[in-house]
């Protein structure tokens, strides 16, 4: 008892003195109240003010904020309803996937969540431009499923004309030839020694072609074409004639002009080609004989002309069409492979026969030839083109045609042989606008057959 006695005496002096210091305290607050700086007193006040008005700012900018929001959205829901309206969902949806690569988020594991955005005035780590839109924008262009256009060097053209487009195409055509030839009638009595006589000749033809056709596009993929030709041919034949016993040479000129052979083609793409991928177009021609052919002409040959000694065995007019009926059936085909665009043809063309054939022999009349038939022509090609800019191109390619033997009533002409025909092809366009396009084409022959200089210029006009 005695202990709590001191121990409630020790309580009432520690309130004593807790009272008694309580004035100094009190007093030591108000000394160092009075001691603070006026003028800092003010600037303290001052920024209060400034912090109470940046947080007023503050809470307008973000009331600003969400109306701006409201009217965010209610501007993609329009936005929505005229995209739905105008069908360019699929759109959306076919370059989803473009627009999810474009988007980091996007790229983010499933279950992981995405790395905190960084506070504000952090530095931009170089290289992560923020992504501002992920919708996709622009609309893909469409594919076309034509064949890319390239200078034409074959009479095939590659690319069909539109369904229910016209295309007028004028075209001239200049082509020359020359041959040589040397027939020995004789014998030898040693090598290098010839006792008889020689008849040399050399032919010179001069051949121009002007030609008008009419292309029209039955659908995307089938275009119909009907070429009239009008051809002016010229043949200067010098020769020293055997058993005439002269040196001296002799002209014989003969000339022709009218209308050629009439033909039509129709064409068809057989498939949907591409980038690296072919293009292939069936065709199929049919030829007339509206040409004077030669069987209507007259020939300066007394006996026959395949045993002619006397006579030129040279037509006194010369010929515009071939005397023969012909279908031609072919593919073109087009490999596009950037910057270049590769293409051929591979055709064949049959000769139908004629049946109780005469010709017209000078001084005789009516010769009675029977059934005779040309020989068929197979024929390939091959080429490349390369697109300067948007209006000229140059192609350059190859031809060849195989020609076999003519036939009279089932056997080969004693004076027929297989021909080959080789000319290589030099070509340029130009396109002046979507209507009108220039075409050159220059062909030199390469074997002995075949025409040693060709021209070719075309104007093809869409209407």
């Amino acid at each position: 008892m005695y202990r709590n006695g001191r121990v409630m005496q020790a309580r009432t002096c520690a309130s004593a003195l807790a009272l008694a210091a309580l004035p100094l305290w009190v007093g030591a607050c108000l000394a160092q109240e009075s001691s603070v700086d006026p003028a800092l007193r003010e600037k303290i006040e001052a920024q209060g003010k400034r912090i109470d008005a940046m947080r007023s700012r503050m809470a307008e900018q973000l009331a600003e904020l969400e109306q701006m929001k409201r009217e965010l959205a209610a501007q993609e829901v329009q936005y929505n309803d005229l995209r739905r309206a105008i069908g360019l969902n699929a759109l959306e949806e076919a370059r989803g996937g473009s627009a999810a690569l474009a988007d980091p988020r996007a790229q983010a594991v499933p279950g992981q969540e995405p790395p905190p955005a960084p506070p504000p005035g952090a530095p931009t780590a170089p290289g992560s431009a923020p992504v501002v839109a992920t919708q996709p924008v622009g609309r893909r262009p469409e594919q076309d499923e034509r064949p890319p256009e390239v200078a034409p060097i074959f009479d095939q053209p590659g690319v069909l004309t539109p369904r229910g487009k016209l295309i007028l195409e004028p075209s001239y055509q200049y082509g020359y030839s020359s041959s040589d030839r040397v027939a020995l009638v004789g014998y030898t009595v040693i090598p290098a020694i010839l006792i008889g006589l020689v008849d040399v000749r050399q032919v010179k033809t001069t051949t121009q072609t002007g030609a008008v056709a009419f292309r029209y596009g039955l659908t995307n993929r089938m275009e119909l074409e009907v070429r009239v030709p009008y051809v002016d041919t010229h043949t200067d034949t010098i020769s020293r004639e055997i058993f005439t016993g002269t040196a001296q040479d002799r002209l014989f000129t003969t000339s022709g002009k009218g209308i050629g052979d009439i033909e039509a083609t129709l064409r068809y793409q057989l498939n949907d080609g591409g980038a690296d991928k072919p293009y292939y177009i069936g065709w199929f021609r049919a030829k007339s004989r509206t040409g004077r052919d030669p069987f209507e002409v007259t020939s300066d040959c007394v006996t026959r002309c395949v045993e002619n000694f006397t006579g030129t065995g040279l037509p006194l007019r010369s010929p515009t069409g071939t005397g023969f009926y012909s279908a031609q059936l072919g593919v073109t085909w087009l490999y596009p492979s950037d910057p270049v665009v590769f293409f051929g043809n591979l055709s064949y063309l049959h000769n139908f026969e004629r049946k109780n054939v005469s010709r017209n022999v000078l001084g005789a009349g009516k010769q009675f030839l029977g059934d005779v038939k040309a020989g068929d022509i197979a024929d390939i090609s091959i080429g490349m083109g390369l697109s300067l800019n948007e209006k000229a191109s140059i192609s350059i390619g190859y031809d060849q045609a195989f020609v076999s033997r003519t036939t009279q009533n089932g056997h080969p002409l004693p004076g027929s042989a297989r021909a080959t025909l080789g000319s290589l092809l030099i070509g340029g366009s130009y396109r002046f606008n979507d209507k009108e396009t220039l075409n050159v084409t220059l062909g030199v022959g390469i074997t002995r057959d075949t025409p040693d200089t060709t021209v070719t210029v075309r104007v093809p006009i869409t209407l």
